[in-house]
C-alpha cells in the first residue's frame, strides 16, 4: 500500500485572527462545500475574516462554520450556492469534545485561522482561542517588531 503525501495549497489566512486573539489549540477539519463553491475557493475568491464555529445545539454533536463568505462562481447558473450560508465541518468525535468543553465551560471561541487544499480536498485550520486584551495586543507587536530588527541586524553582517 503506497502513502503519497497529499500537497497544500493555501486559499487564505486569518492574519487578523491571529492578532485579536490568542491561539490555545489548533485543529484541522473538512469542510462540506457544493461545487460552485469549491471553483470560487479555486479563484481565490473567499473572506474569511467574519467567520466562526458554533454548535447549534446541545443534543447533536454537528459542528457549523457561520460568517464564512464564498463570493457565488462567475459562471454559476441557477445553481450557484448563497455566499454567507453555514457550512458543516468535518470533525473527529474527540476534537468536537474538545471544543464544545472550551466553548462551554471556559468561554472560548473557535475561528478559522486559514483555508487550505489538501490534495484535492478543502481543509479548514480552526483555533480554539481567547481574545487578547489591549496590553497582550501592544507586547506582541512589540515582540515582532524587535524579531524584525534583529533579523535585518543579523542579514547585514
Amino acid at each position: 500500500m503506497q502513502t503519497s503525501e497529499r500537497t497544500i495549497r493555501t486559499i487564505i489566512t486569518n492574519r487578523k485572527a491571529l492578532h485579536e486573539y490568542e491561539v490555545l489549540q489548533r485543529f484541522e477539519a473538512g469542510i462540506a462545500l457544493l461545487g460552485t463553491e469549491v471553483k470560487s475557493l479555486r479563484a481565490g475568491k473567499v473572506n474569511i475574516a467574519d467567520a466562526y464555529g458554533m454548535f447549534p445545539s446541545r443534543q447533536n454533536d454537528e459542528f457549523f462554520l457561520l460568517g464564512l463568505h464564498i463570493a457565488p462562481y462567475d459562471f454559476g447558473n441557477r445553481e450557484n450556492h448563497e455566499p454567507l450560508r453555514k457550512r458543516k465541518l468535518l470533525l473527529q468525535a474527540h476534537e468536537l469534545r474538545k471544543m464544545r468543553e472550551g466553548i462551554e465551560e471556559k468561554g472560548l471561541t473557535v475561528v478559522p485561522l486559514s483555508l487550505y487544499f489538501s490534495g484535492p480536498y478543502v481543509k479548514v485550520e480552526l483555533g480554539l482561542v481567547r481574545g487578547k486584551k489591549l496590553y497582550d495586543k501592544r507586547a506582541s507587536t512589540k515582540e515582532r517588531d524587535l524579531k524584525r530588527e534583529l533579523q535585518r541586524k543579523t542579514s547585514d553582517y
